[in-house]
């Protein structure tokens, strides 16, 4: 097995029709996925090692998937998706309520966040976008979201079962504060252009 990425190059694969993921090659399915998902954006895995064939072309993606629990693996057939490489990346510092963008390995934006309650925290780990959305720009979640492959540990009843996202607000005032459900809040105005900026497949990495 080969694995694949580094600090300022990742992979991403999108399911061209369908695919299964599974705990190991071969082993019985862990979860099915379809080209699209439950919110009609193309189905997207973070690429972490490619298993080769003798003659070196891959069979197998070892894959990050968008389900819980959080940071959870599995493997997937290589003729099922359709894989490219993210040039971004993002952190988020919890405890500086700090979002960093990085391009080719440079940081291009620092951002002041909000994030999640103590009674609702923001999950740490590594994660990735896995769905991007524009939105009613006066509604809560601003002018657009950019889904992460994280769930709320609290929010379990919550719709799709309590999914994160980085995204803007109408709640001004939450920017710089603890006092979401767990997303991460960005003034509109900046989300914008970091929505422009990050595609899918694009790795997000949380620390506390």
């Amino acid at each position: 097995m080969r694995s694949l990425g580094s600090g300022s190059l990742a992979y991403a694969a999108v399911v061209r029709t369908r695919a299964r993921a599974y705990r190991r090659p071969g082993a019985r399915p862990l979860a099915r996925f379809q080209h699209d998902n439950v919110n009609g954006v193309p189905t997207v895995f973070a690429v972490r090692a490619a298993v080769l064939r003798r003659n070196c072309r891959p069979a197998w993606y070892r894959v990050q998937l968008p389900m819980k629990p959080n940071g959870i693996v599995g493997y997937v057939r290589a003729r099922d998706v359709d894989v490219g490489t993210v040039r971004t990346r993002i952190t988020v510092d919890l405890s500086r309520k700090l979002l960093t963008f990085y391009r080719n390995g440079r940081r291009r934006l620092l951002i002041h966040v909000g994030i999640g309650s103590r009674a609702t925290p923001t999950p740490t780990g590594s994660f990735y976008v896995n769905q991007r959305f524009l939105e009613d720009p006066s509604g809560p979640y601003g002018p657009a979201a950019i889904g992460i492959s994280a769930y709320s540990t609290v929010l379990t009843w919550w719709a799709q079962g309590g999914p994160v996202a980085i995204h803007g607000t109408n709640r001004p005032w939450t920017v710089g504060r603890a006092a979401s459900n767990g997303c991460i809040h960005v003034p509109n105005a900046i989300l914008k252009r970091l929505f422009r900026l990050t595609p899918a497949g694009t790795p997000v990495v949380i620390r506390a």
